[in-house]
């Protein structure tokens, strides 16, 4: 029988004890996947890490952005991001009818392109005013650091810390406030003009708009202010001088103060020096040669109640509102002008205390309406307010040239008897200088005398609506107030519209409105002449009979104290209270006006247009008609028809405005866009 199988565990065999090579390979292989393993973790975190890094740095850099760009549209809000200049107004430069330079009216400005400021201005400016001008972003912290440390230890202000952006900024774009508020505006402001516009154009724009004292703008203006040169020609001294004065213009003016000029010269020279924009011997030669002013004649300020109308009222009418210099040859004759303020003056010295007058006034023109003089108060250097044009005062009783001129266009004669009784017309009962009573009497007789019941009882008779109207033809344009009180010149007016419409009476034509520009060009082109306003095709009416009126005031009525001999015509006029004295009047020469007064309008002590302002006509036209007859006519520029001579300009054709012009003046001839003379 077979033996049956034994069932039993299988049997493994003994494992082989390990070298110890195996034992060390085996730790080796642990070790890196352990280490592979940490790796690997380490590896992740540290991705974590970065990206969570640069996610905050992103977030940090978009809210600086945003903060910054939130800063930027506070600091620009409302600001006139399209700022050219810091300018106000133009230029003009006035001439007399001789040519004599009158001065400069209004701030002087002259734009120059970055190529036309010469190398060595630039230097001393930004050497000066930002030295590290090419290398900041707008503004400096450096440089405010160091100034603030300076002005700590000076305990004043000794140094400033603005950049040249800032102070383009501060110049055109956002004020001279002092606050925070505001400081921290100019430095955004810089910044961002910085970015925009580059640093050559900012250096253009400040050098072209910054303030150098004088009424000059930019750095050309007071290379021709100062020295009369173009800024080509301009020495190292002279730029060293000018880029001294854009700290304190008033206090460096070289004019002026020629030995704080020189010394602020001389520490622009030495911080050009430190810069090294020039070396040592440079500046040596500079200081041993420092720069003296030589003022330029035609651009000097120049001051006068003339001027100031022609440029302010009269030149705007002809070439608009300019933002450039122009240059004007003028109605004034010097001479006559010396007159009418010698003869002013001595009224009011003389007798102005003792009957209580401060101020006067007197304008002169020819027969064709051209103004050859204008005074505009007692002194301009004390009171620059122009009585002569701008002042509005009643007129008195010259203004009953308007009411017998009405009543001679209505059927009158000088002949005509009217009603000179007392009338009373409400409330109102006008009374006679002295309070005399009349009767009927001639209308020459009422004139001369200056009898106020007349002329309100003939206006009244005649119309208001009439009187007005015959004033219109005479050439006055100021609003009247169709009141029975006008006939005795409660209206206000000036004293140049009055004499204007003198002037119409003389010329024998309606509306000669005063002039005084004879010719004009803008930017140093050549003068385009003007001459007089043309006539218009209808004359006066009877002007013969008025003009004998106004001979009979001056022969045997209110007006004898301007008689001269035959020939002299004219009206007094005093206002209620005695608070306005007027004498206008004419002869064969001169249409002249006179007034006096005081600017609070105060009562004088009995003054009346027949004492103080007929005197000082009579003695200004005595001595000014000499002088008028010696000139017999303004002498402008050289017509526009004319043919060029040695000495004399070329004429060339100016675009010009063609409607503002031929409105102004009649003379205008829009064919050829030129002005032709007109002698009446």
């Amino acid at each position: 029988m077979p033996t049956p199988p034994v069932l039993s565990e299988p049997v493994s065999p003994e494992p082989a004890r390990p070298s110890a090579l195996h034992t060390r390979g085996a730790a080796k292989l642990l070790i890196g996947a352990v280490a592979s393993d940490v790796a690997r973790l380490g590896a992740g975190l540290r991705m974590r890490h970065v990206t969570k890094l640069i996610i905050s740095v992103l977030a940090l850099a978009m809210l600086v952005l945003s903060v910054t760009a939130m800063a930027m549209l506070w600091a620009l809000y409302q600001v006139p991001l399209d700022a050219q200049s810091g300018l106000a107004g133009s230029s003009v430069v006035v001439e007399a009818a001789n040519g004599q330079p009158l001065g400069r009216v209004g701030p002087l400005s002259d734009m120059a392109r970055r190529g036309d400021f010469p190398n060595i201005l630039v230097k001393a400016v930004i050497s000066i005013e930002d030295r590290r001008f090419y290398s900041h972003w707008g503004f400096d912290p450096w440089a405010i650091i160091r100034a603030a440390r300076a002005n700590w230890a000076a305990g004043t202000v000794v140094e400033g810390g603005s950049t040249i952006p800032q102070q383009l900024a501060k110049l055109q774009l956002v004020g001279n406030e002092r606050s925070m508020n505001r400081k921290l505006r100019e430095a955004l402001t810089a910044a961002w003009l910085n970015l925009r516009l580059g640093k050559e154009e900012v250096l253009t724009r400040y050098l072209n708009s910054v303030y150098m004292g004088a009424g000059a703008f930019g750095m050309s203006a007071a290379a021709r202010t100062y020295f009369d040169k173009r800024l080509s020609e301009l020495t190292l001294a002279e730029a060293a001088m000018l880029a001294g004065l854009i700290q304190a213009p008033t206090r460096y003016d070289p004019i002026r103060n020629l030995d704080a000029a020189r010394a602020r010269a001389a520490v622009v020279l030495d911080t050009m020096v430190e810069t090294g924009a020039i070396t040592a011997q440079a500046a040596s030669a500079a200081k041993s040669a420092p720069a003296t002013p030589r003022p330029s004649v035609q651009v000097a300020r120049g001051g006068g109640w003339f001027a100031e109308w022609i440029a302010k009222s009269e030149l705007p009418k002809i070439a608009g509102h300019l933002k450039r210099t122009m240059r004007v040859r003028t109605t004034l004759e010097p001479e006559v002008q010396r007159v009418a303020e010698e003869a002013v003056r001595e009224a009011i010295d003389r007798d102005g205390k003792r009957l209580g007058f401060t101020q006067g006034a007197l304008v002169a023109m020819r027969p064709d309406g051209s103004v050859i003089a204008m005074v505009g108060g007692r002194d301009y250097n004390k009171s620059q307010f122009n009585r002569a044009a701008d002042a509005q005062r009643q007129a008195g009783s010259t203004f009953k040239i308007f009411v017998y001129y009405a009543a001679l266009l209505n059927g009158y004669s000088p002949e005509s008897s009217i009603d000179a009784s007392p009338v009373t017309l409400g409330k109102w009962t006008p009374e006679n200088y002295g309070g005399p009573r009349y009767g009927h009497m001639s209308l020459s007789n009422a004139f001369a005398h200056s009898i106020n019941t007349a002329a309100v009882r003939l206006a009244m008779t005649v119309g208001l609506n009439k009187v007005t109207a015959a004033a219109r033809e005479l050439g006055l344009t100021a609003p009247l107030k169709e009141v029975p009180s006008m006939a005795l010149g409660s209206n206000d007016v000036t004293l140049l519209d009055m004499t204007g419409a003198f002037a119409s009476v003389r010329a024998g034509r309606p509306k000669l409105e005063p002039w005084g520009i004879a010719a004009f060009s803008a930017d140093a082109g050549a003068l385009r002449t003007l001459g007089a306003p043309a006539a218009p095709a209808n004359t006066l009416q009877q002007r013969d009979a008025l003009t004998r009126l106004l001979h009979d005031v001056v022969d045997h009525g209110t007006g004898r104290e301007a008689s001269l001999g035959p020939g002299v015509a004219g009206k007094t006029g005093t206002s209620q209270d005695y608070h306005d004295a007027w004498f206008i009047g004419f002869n064969d020469d001169l249409v002249v006006g006179v007034w006096v007064g005081n600017d609070d309008q105060s009562p004088m002590r009995g003054v009346t247009g027949g004492s103080v302002p007929a005197q000082i006509w009579k003695r200004f036209v005595n001595a000014a008609t000499p002088l008028v007859r010696a000139r017999t006519q303004p002498q402008p520029a050289v017509p526009t028809n004319a043919e060029p001579s040695a000495t004399a300009p070329a004429q060339t054709p100016n675009p010009c405005d063609m409607e503002a012009c031929a409105a102004r003046y009649h003379s205008f001839r829009s064919s050829d866009c030129t002005y032709q003379p007109w002698h009446g």
